[in-house]
């Protein structure tokens, strides 16, 4: 098994990129492709108190990394011990012995070992003194004169609100999974019953209302998504509420997807009901033609 190393939150081009260069490297030697990570986040150990950041949740990212050339998924605990192996432990006693692999990819900016004392040379170094094939791949950036891809970056646009813009790096619309619970059912009350979703580990993007998609059970349908605090109704956690375009149904404890595809408008406080319904009226105009 030949892996990429990493931490692939959000799975975005970057990573894509760097899976196939694996799968191909890995090909040449006559081997399987795989990828190792680290669970939790290094960020989460490190900075326990952070608000949450990550882009995709386990299930998700790991079925991205399956669909971008992942055989198997290596999920290494990121814990004391691990953060307090020098990049020598590492390779020899993680990557060579314990999972027992022929060979590794990562980019050159790739960090390993206690206090980050590894980089891509040790890596190359160690690697082929260990008998691992070691491969470091190349930078893919967006454009020859951009920043290179980054989770930071998505990270970065999502809190803007630049939906479109992360979905440009991410090489797919940014989008969360969950179930659905019961709400307070207000949305129901004015002709708009919404399906509510917290967003747990996941960052949370600007707070406003979105263009979405909304995939239940196979089939999509366009949907227009708030996520805040619902000043008018008053709430006290960030929530996403979604409203989907011609369905009919009860979404309570059903797994849904809701894709966010643009930002309409930035999250306000209302009159009463009659003021918000009207507006919620107005922002499906918009996302419909949107969606075309």
């Amino acid at each position: 098994m030949i892996a990429a190393l990493g931490n692939f939150d959000g799975v975005h081009l970057g990573h894509q990129y760097l899976l196939k260069q694996t799968a191909e490297f890995a090909q040449a030697h006559g081997a399987a492709a795989g990828a190792v990570l680290f669970e939790p986040h290094p960020r989460r150990y490190f900075r326990p108190d952070d608000p949450p950041f990550l882009l995709t949740l386990p299930a998700k990212r790991d079925a991205l990394l399956r669909a971008a050339g992942a055989e198997e998924i290596f999920a290494l605990t990121f814990d004391k011990a691990l953060a307090s192996m020098s990049p020598e432990e590492f390779v020899n006693g993680v990557l060579k012995e314990k999972l027992g692999l022929a060979g590794v990819v990562t980019g050159a900016d790739f960090r390993f070992g206690k206090g980050r004392a590894g980089d891509g040379g040790a890596l190359k170094a160690l690697g082929e003194a260990a008998g691992l094939k070691v491969k470091l791949a190349g930078v893919l950036s967006e454009t020859p004169d951009t920043e290179k891809f980054g989770s930071s970056a998505v990270r970065a646009a999502l809190q803007d609100g630049a939906v479109e813009k992360a979905a440009s790096m991410l090489g797919r619309d940014w989008s969360v999974t969950g179930v659905v619970a019961e709400g307070r059912k207000v949305g129901r009350t004015i002709g708009f019953p919404t399906a509510n979703l917290t967003l747990g580990e996941l960052i949370e993007p600007r707070k406003g209302v979105y263009v979405t998609r909304t995939l239940v059970d196979g089939k999509t349908y366009g949907s227009v998504s708030n996520f805040g605090r619902r000043p008018t109704v008053g709430s006290d956690a960030p929530l996403l509420e979604t409203y989907l375009f011609d369905f009919d149904g009860d979404l309570y404890g059903r797994e849904i997807e809701v894709a966010f595809v643009a930002f309409l408008r930035e999250e306000q406080k209302f009159d009463g009901l009659d003021a918000l319904k009207a507006q919620i009226a107005n922002d499906c105009v918009k996302a419909r033609a949107i969606l075309g």
